[in-house]
């Protein structure tokens, strides 16, 4: 029974709590969040390790007049829990229901929209520099985690905010996590700063021995140099002191009542602050607290046995990739691996133990990332870089500039294509081909099966070329699979099935249903021919002319927005060739940011599912009267 936290209608309830009450809310928030993820899936581990943090921000803090900004934001599930969200909170992440990540219009709490990393401060700069030319006076406040500080953005708006010395509050929430293990040199630092009993002394400690010397003129100015000379050697966070922030920390980000204290201090400190705060990924269960990095997001679970429960055995198509990777490591020393903090994410940890040497985890820096892949291939290797569709967005003009104008050889393996359900529209992988596509050199490719994709992965890796191949999250069909992987020729579609009355050219994930469809239409008497495009760029023109030409009628699926799509790439052709008869149809996402929700109930809402795509060519087709027709048109 949550009898605590069925009182909190609004986060200013928890402020008539002591804090032994305080500790005992935090384990019914605890439990919440644990039977609610069990059932909806969802961010456990991160959400777990900033509960008494949360307490604290909203025991300390007035939201919503005052801003607290969640760097990525999957972390905000108590946040939600205390901010009027509890009687919605079976709802997470549901189609209807409540995000799993920050959002304005569900909330006047949720001060600004998030769900990729290391934008909460200068999202927080920006909301501080808007207060002061208003002339309002509330608190701006950047939660933060140490895997978010391994994105160079951060580091723009740490310079940027020094700079400018306005009131501002930075928590970095230490957890010594982002998905996977932080890589880098700050993440060394941080971990000095958990460990190393030299920090535990303070600028103020060395000021008041100081100060007990002598004074004179000379000796003043020496003890000056010597106080900076020693506060480097033993004042914890210095590089933020440079920066121009007051450091404050570490603290136990557990313990409600020194968070609270030091948050209370650093409110009333003029400037930026940076907060410290040391907390334990999953904490308050042991399934999670034993393994953050599966439980950072996760599917439904058994909360007695923290067993993730899976429905199918068909191997995922990450899964696929990644046994690809390191069939083609094995064979071609030349093939490099790159991934942006998320090894197990883009099925790359048999490859990171089986080649060390050979595999890169940059932190989450897709821009630096996409930078090496072009210095590696300069050098005469051919990495392949995997970072999920929605965050390679973050690297475009890394893409464009250090790779296609040099045309190097790299590889962009790009997961999470499409829809991807539950996490919404900060996640969703549905611009790949508007964005990729307008770049001269790039080739970009998208498997109909786990077993195509091996051998996209395959003809990428022997291109002597950018080239890029999309896929969707999930698991493949269940699909036979090659021993030996094969070169497929560039810009070559395969024609799967031929009929007379329409063309089926579907991309990617729709090339099963687009099969399934034609199925259908052929019990009704329409016969479909079904392509499997293969490429998006370049379009096998051949082939796509032909068909047009035979059946007169085109219908294009693909499981991306329309605007600047596959579908658009079609049309485009068929108008160079003047082929203005031909009836088009496209299939896609609207021009539109689409909600978090389950992916077979987003697809049929966007008229993705096999029902409606047979509806509508169903509407514009009559069948042929010459059920042998065909034949006599190809011969």
């Amino acid at each position: 029974m949550s009898r605590l936290l069925r009182q909190v209608h609004a986060p200013y309830v928890i402020r008539s709590l002591n804090f032994a009450q305080l500790q005992e809310l935090a384990g019914e928030i605890r439990q919440e969040i644990i039977n609610t993820v069990a059932k909806n899936g969802g961010h456990l581990s991160p959400s777990l390790g900033v509960v008494e943090l949360t307490l604290a921000l909203h025991y300390v803090f007035n939201s919503p007049v005052d801003k607290i900004i969640w760097d990525v934001g999957h972390q905000s599930y108590t946040h939600k829990l205390l901010t009027g969200r509890y009687n919605e909170f079976d709802t997470l992440r549901q189609i209807g229901g409540i995000s799993g990540f920050p959002r304005p219009t569900e909330s006047a709490h949720d001060v600004f929209g998030t769900g990729h990393s290391s934008t909460s401060i200068s999202a927080a700069l920006g909301m501080a520099v808007a207060r002061d030319l208003k002339g309002d006076n509330y608190s701006v406040i950047a939660v933060i985690g140490d895997g978010a500080m391994t994105g160079g953005m951060a580091y723009e708006a740490l310079n940027h905010a020094g700079h400018m010395q306005k009131d501002l509050i930075v928590v970095l929430n230490d957890n010594e996590m982002s998905i996977a293990q932080n890589v880098g040199a700050m993440s060394g630092y941080l971990n000095r700063l958990r460990t190393d009993p030299m920090y535990s002394k303070g600028k103020e400690e060395i000021e008041q021995i100081l100060r007990k010397l002598p004074a004179g003129p000379k000796l003043l100015r020496l003890i000056d140099k010597l106080k900076d000379s020693l506060k480097y050697l033993v004042v914890p966070g210095m590089i933020f002191e440079e920066l121009g922030f007051f450091y404050l920390g570490p603290i136990d980000g557990h313990d409600i009542k020194a968070v609270t204290n030091v948050l209370q201090r650093a409110r009333t400190i003029k400037g930026p602050v940076l907060v410290h705060i040391l907390t334990k990924k999953g904490k308050g269960y042991k399934p999670a607290e034993n393994n953050p990095d599966k439980f950072h997001g996760v599917g439904p679970f058994d909360v007695a046995s923290g067993e993730i429960k899976k429905s199918i055995s068909i191997p995922s198509y990450t899964e696929v990739f990644g046994r690809t990777m390191v069939k083609l490591a094995g064979r071609e020393r030349n093939v490099l691996a790159i991934t942006a903090a998320m090894p197990g994410g883009t099925g790359l940890t048999k490859f990171a133990r089986l080649f060390p040497e050979r595999f890169f985890d940059v932190g989450i820096a897709e821009q630096h990332g996409v930078t090496l892949a072009a210095g590696l291939a300069a050098g005469g290797y051919h990495p392949v870089v995997a970072i999920y569709s929605t965050f390679l967005q973050r690297a475009f003009d890394q893409i464009l500039h250090d790779i296609c104008l040099q045309n190097l050889p790299v590889t962009f393996a790009i997961d999470r294509a499409g829809i991807v359900g539950e996490d919404g529209p900060t996640h969703h992988g549905l611009f790949d081909f508007s964005y990729l596509g307008t770049i001269p050199n790039m080739i970009i490719m998208a498997p109909g099966n786990e077993n195509e994709l091996q051998h996209m992965i395959a003809t990428a890796v022997n291109h002597h070329g950018p080239a890029a191949v999309r896929y969707p999250r999930g698991a493949g069909i269940g699909c036979k699979m090659d021993k030996e992987l094969k070169l497929l020729p560039i810009g070559k579609a395969q024609v799967l099935r031929e009929g007379a009355d329409l063309t089926l050219l579907a991309v990617g994930s729709m090339v099963s249903r687009a099969e399934n469809a034609a199925g259908i239409l052929s019990g009704m008497g329409i016969e479909a021919t079904v392509i499997n495009a293969r490429f998006i760029k370049p379009l096998d023109e051949e082939i796509i002319l032909k068909y047009a030409a035979i059946t007169g009628k085109v219908f294009t699926i693909e499981e991306h927005v329309l605007k600047n799509g596959f579908g658009s790439a079609v049309l485009e052709l068929l108008s160079a060739k003047g082929k203005k008869d031909v009836l088009v149809h496209r299939f896609g996402i609207p021009d539109c940011f689409i909600e978090h929700g389950s992916h077979a109930l987003l697809m049929e809402k966007y008229g993705l599912n096999v029902e409606h795509i047979v509806d509508v060519v169903a509407g514009k087709c009559v069948p042929r009267k010459v059920p042998n027709k065909l034949k006599v048109v190809l011969d």
